[in-house]
């Protein structure tokens, strides 16, 4: 088998097709419908799909309330030795004509992965020259300057996950920054929870942002950002759905042989249990650094952090959920989503109704202290 081979490619070349559309409804939890979108210009560069996912139903009184969202994953273009300039240069060049085909899907929002701007340095801990990449998360930023032109121009909603480098005091901050459809800035959200297991030595580089859960009121929705490794926290997807999120994007880097098992598990996990949309972006490829570093584990030095095996995808509140992007090459997923579902999932399933969330708080209090006792019979 070809590792780089998705699960769906698998099974369609050796399912008979009428069996798979059986595993496909069991896999996806529904037969879901594609979107007619346009190819890139260059299919062996960039793959573009694009699903109908969600199966709300027609209300009397609410029309649908539709809108298209856009996951970017991708590679790296230059050698990590070369200018870190010309680095994030290259990777800016064929994010911003992603973005434009993005447009040509007519999405609303656009969600790049996380630290798009940069390789994935923070398994060095070498300061130096990455930390040169870090920038302001406002309209002086060098990403987001640009970026917010290119909302301007498509009338879109654009989530930059970046190297933030806060002008008090110079912390350094992982941040996503929210662009309006006007051009203008929304606001930022700092990651809550950061890594220390095998080479994500980030906590290197920055630590657990101050930003609390912020959810943005978009013109196509309510949507909140739950950075990466913030995804294996339940109580941070749930903090999200509290304050009001109908979509949350998790913009990750991370590699198959840490985390692929847990991929097309959590944020369909995190759908079901908030009664939102939650949509995951994971870069791809493989980034080679120029000095070798250890994971700590006694194992042989190395170069790279791993595969980043891409497979973004977008799950709903009734369970249901995209394909995934290929593991080995950069993609665009467009989904269209009637933003209806999360008061019908609700409605149906009851979970915020029955959350009792006074009977945690108060759980959640004791075991927050420093005398706490299990409760153990």
């Amino acid at each position: 088998m070809d590792s780089q081979q998705t699960v769906d490619q698998i099974l369609k070349d050796h399912v008979p097709e009428e069996l798979l559309k059986k595993v496909n409804k069991v896999i996806y939890g529904a037969e879901i419908e594609k979107l007619e979108i346009p190819h890139y210009d260059d299919p062996n560069k960039c793959e573009v799909a694009g699903w109908k996912i969600g199966g709300a139903h027609q209300e009397q009184l609410r029309k649908p309330r539709l809108v298209r969202v856009g996951l970017i994953q991708n590679s790296i273009v230059v050698p990590t030795d070369q200018p870190i300039d010309a680095q994030r240069e290259a990777i800016y060049k064929k994010i911003a004509a992603y973005i434009d085909h993005a447009a040509k899907c007519k999405v609303n929002i656009v969600c790049l992965q996380e630290a798009w701007t940069m390789p994935f340095a923070f398994c060095t801990r070498e300061k130096y020259p990455w930390l040169e990449l870090a920038e302001p998360a406002d309209e002086t930023g060098w990403s987001t300057e640009k970026l917010c032109a290119l909302a301007k121009q498509h009338k879109m909603v654009i989530i930059s996950p970046i190297l933030e480098r806060d002008p008090i005091g110079d912390k350094i901050w992982n941040t996503a920054v929210v662009i309006g459809s006007e051009g203008q800035i929304l606001g930022k959200h700092r990651k809550n929870h950061i890594p220390r297991v095998g080479d994500f030595n980030e906590s290197t580089y920055y630590m657990e942002g101050d930003t609390g859960h912020p959810v943005f009121n978009t013109e196509f929705g309510k949507i909140a950002v739950n950075i990466c490794y913030g995804r294996h926290h339940p109580l941070n997807w749930l903090m999200f759905g509290l304050n009001g999120a109908e979509i949350v994007f998790n913009p990750s880097a991370t590699v198959g042989q840490l985390s692929e098992p847990l991929w097309g598990i959590e944020a369909r996990n995190a759908a079901i249990a908030n009664s939102y949309y939650t949509c995951a972006i994971n870069r791809v490829g493989t980034e080679r650094f120029p000095n070798e570093f250890t994971s700590g584990d006694g194992k042989p030095a190395h170069h790279d952090f791993g595969h980043f095996y891409g497979s973004s995808y977008v799950a709903a509140p009734d369970g249901s959920r995209t394909r995934g992007l290929n593991r080995h090459m950069d993609g665009l997923l467009v989904a269209e989503l009637d933003l209806n579902l999360c008061r019908q999932t609700k409605d149906l399933w009851g979970f915020t109704m029955t959350q009792r969330l006074k009977m945690y708080a108060e759980g959640l209090t004791r075991a927050s202290q420093e005398d706490f006792k299990q409760q153990i019979v």
